[in-house]
């Protein structure tokens, strides 16, 4: 199935809103014969699967048929698909470690199947945490694609458990409805406590969770999840897609965490890495069938050059069943409701993306770089996150810029709802690094924050967990660097290296949420400021946990400033949900002056001035907005409880228009703007 898509004429292909793209971008109507050719292999393959026997849903729920099935007569099925396989037996504390009393019979089509009678008491045989093994070619030991359950054993390879309990976790609260606007809290289990070892699922629900809803996010992200048998991959060297982390828990205290989330308020995003898998072989897909191949590309082709991964074949129809029935493996197991998904830019392109600068000239999309194969199964699991929840959430990690990305599949995109804005976290970085604050350009910083595509959704962030990884440092650390370990006490006297810090980190998040995108993303800990950088315990670190933490003592401290960096982000999260700037359309930029250091927008009815100049304040600055009236400052980031000069107030500044139009507004009116500072007006009646 798929790969042979020469032989179709994509102009007899109806895309009947394709209109639409062309009415949005009238840059990709010289590429509709490659859009309809594109739309014309996902619903080639889309149909010739709901052709199949039960369809869509029976090929999304091969979890259901491949690996150990049990019966309600206490029997149990096991198949596999091991297309290069010459033998399967099955081992275990079942059967006392016999590796030849369980053969699997081989089936058409490259499948496996093992019918293992029930115990004399009529129970299963396999037990609920009891160890079980796949010996492939009598030789090579291998772990189920689909285990559910994996942990360590005997030293660092991973292997299968059953997992099985009595009383399964029962969900006791709905799925929470899609934000409209979309504030995400990036998080990580592992990291996510004070002391330097790994956290757990119920420390999570219990210690962070609150937090987060206390901050004011109404999303989370969650990281390496997927199980991935070295910690310091960040979860993104993935061994075993069917099995939740046992690191931090069991299966049944994820689900407790997700479940406290929803009943929260929270909606849940899982970060699913389908681009590449983990090259290990004892404890991951890699070579399972005794083959190169298998689940991967062959030769080159399967193997990335950078990340040292295998590379999934998506021509093959047993790995797109194995990765659209992941989806919905962590949709309706465990009741995620939307995706993060990771590396998109590596397989939309045969290059990988590696050194390819992407200039945003069309060509760059709509050439024989394009990997059609991988794209059409991004279409493929767009097409089925939404068909099975329409509240669906999904986000694409591309730098590329891939037009059409964001649009759904029944327009001729790809499906996703969002992108994220991954050249705003690199600007930030390379502005704190390279250039001094006289230096930077106000049309550089508002052209970086506006640059996307026309209603295509765009995930906004000042720093991710990339930004914070070592090697790198937190904006934080950038902006305050020795200072943060010896002058962010109140009691201490005022530092000019940390006033700046406190202000910038405000005003780059504010600028970043109000002016980058439609969704808006923080990564654990750094909205108050975390310091130094993120590093995962290996061998280059004598496999210490001391960056592998979050230091949440430092904001909960009342003497110490990062609670002001904190106050800041759960006031801006407020304001947001009440006006809802990231759920309108994107803003009008009335001003940007390199000399004053200023720039000035207006979205969802307010007005936004910043002033970035490290030494220059104005008072009667002229800014112009579209409807007159009565303005008064609802946010401002020099106000004394962000940890500023409270040169402005919230609430203490009133201004009128005054029938003036200034900078092709309406009309105007004249503020006080202190140097390094912003605020956020609203029209008062």
């Amino acid at each position: 199935m798929g790969g042979n898509y020469s032989a179709m004429d994509p102009m007899q292909v109806p895309v009947p809103d394709l209109r639409k793209l062309f009415e949005r971008d009238g840059y990709l109507k010289p590429y509709e014969r490659e859009l309809r050719r594109r739309y014309a292999c996902f619903k080639d393959i889309w149909d010739k699967i709901q052709g199949w026997d039960g369809g869509v849903e029976s090929f999304s729920t091969a979890y259901n048929y491949y690996g150990p099935q049990f019966g309600f007569d206490g029997s149990v099925v096991w198949r596999e698909w091991a297309p290069g396989a010459h033998s399967i037996h099955l081992q275990g504390d079942f059967n006392g470690w016999n590796p030849k009393s369980h053969p699997f019979k081989k089936l058409e089509y490259g499948k496996w199947e093992l019918y293992i009678p029930a115990d004399k008491d009529g129970s299963h045989p396999l037990k609920h945490q009891s160890r079980v093994q796949i010996i492939v070619n009598d030789h090579l030991y291998r772990v189920s694609p689909w285990a559910s359950y994996v942990k360590p054993y005997e030293g660092f390879t991973y292997q299968h458990f059953i997992y099985r309990p009595d009383e399964p976790y029962k969900f006791k609260h709905p799925k929470v409805s899609r934000p409209a606007s979309l504030r995400i809290y990036e998080c990580h289990v592992g990291i996510a406590t004070n002391e330097g070892r790994v956290g757990t699922y119920l420390e999570f629900k219990d210690n962070v969770l609150p937090r987060i809803k206390g901050l004011g996010y109404n999303a989370i992200q969650l990281m390496a999840i997927m199980e991935h048998a070295y910690y310091a991959s960040f979860g993104y060297q993935v061994t075993n897609f069917f099995a939740a982390s046992s690191r931090y828990g069991t299966p049944c205290e994820l689900k407790k965490l997700i479940d406290r989330a929803h009943e929260l308020g929270i909606y849940v995003l899982l970060d699913v890495v389908h681009s590449h898998a983990s090259k290990n072989t004892l404890d991951g897909l890699n070579e399972f069938d005794g083959t190169n191949a298998g689940f991967f590309h062959d030769g080159p082709r399967g193997t990335h050059a950078l990340w040292d991964s295998r590379l999934f074949n998506y021509s093959e129809t047993e790995v797109l069943r194995f990765l659209l029935s992941n989806l919905r493996w962590y949709q309706e197991e465990y009741k995620f409701d939307g995706f993060r998904f990771d590396g998109v830019t590596s397989m939309l392109y045969h290059s990988r993306g590696i050194g390819e600068g992407f200039s945003g000239h069309y060509d760059e999309y709509f050439g024989l770089n394009v990997d059609t194969e991988a794209l059409v199964y991004l279409m493929l699991a767009n097409e089925l996150v939404h068909s099975i929840d329409k509240r669906a959430i999904t986000i694409a990690e591309d730098v590329s810029g891939m037009p059409a990305s964001g649009r759904p599949v029944n327009e001729g995109g790809t499906g996703f709802d969002y992108r994220l804005g991954m050249a705003i976290p690199d600007m930030w970085i390379k502005l704190l690094k390279e250039e001094k604050d006289e230096n930077w350009k106000m049309g550089h910083i508002v052209h970086t924050l506006t640059n996307r595509r026309w209603l295509e959704g765009t995930v906004a962030y000042c720093e991710s967990h990339d930004q914070a990884l070592v090697g790198d440092k937190t904006i934080a650390f950038w902006l305050m660097d020795a200072a943060m370990y010896t002058h962010m006490s109140t009691l201490s006297e005022p530092n000019a290296v940390v006033e700046r810090g406190l202000a910038l980190h405000c005003m780059i998040r504010l600028i970043t949420n109000a002016l980058g995108g439609e969704a808006y993303l923080n990564f654990m800990g750094n909205e108050f400021g975390h310091p130094e950088w993120l590093d995962f315990p290996r061998e280059g670190n004598n496999s210490s946990y001391h960056y592998a933490r979050r230091q949440w003592h430092l904001v909960d401290d009342s003497l110490l400033k990062y609670r002001f960096l904190n106050q800041f982000d759960v006031d801006m999260n407020a304001l947001e949900e009440k006006y809802g700037w990231l759920r309108s359309n994107p803003a009008y930029v009335s001003c940007k002056h390199d000399g004053d250091k200023l720039i000035a927008f207006e979205r969802a009815g307010l007005l936004f001035v910043f002033n970035f100049h490290p030494s220059q304040s104005f008072t009667d600055y002229r800014v112009g907005v579209n409807v007159p009236g009565k303005y008064q400052a609802v946010l401002c980031t020099d106000s004394k409880k962000y940890g500023g000069f409270g040169r402005v107030e919230p609430d203490t500044e009133v201004h009128h228009t005054q029938n003036m139009p200034w900078s092709d507004r309406n009309d105007s009116l004249q503020i006080y703007i202190p140097c390094r500072s912003a605020i956020v007006y609203a029209r008062s009646e």
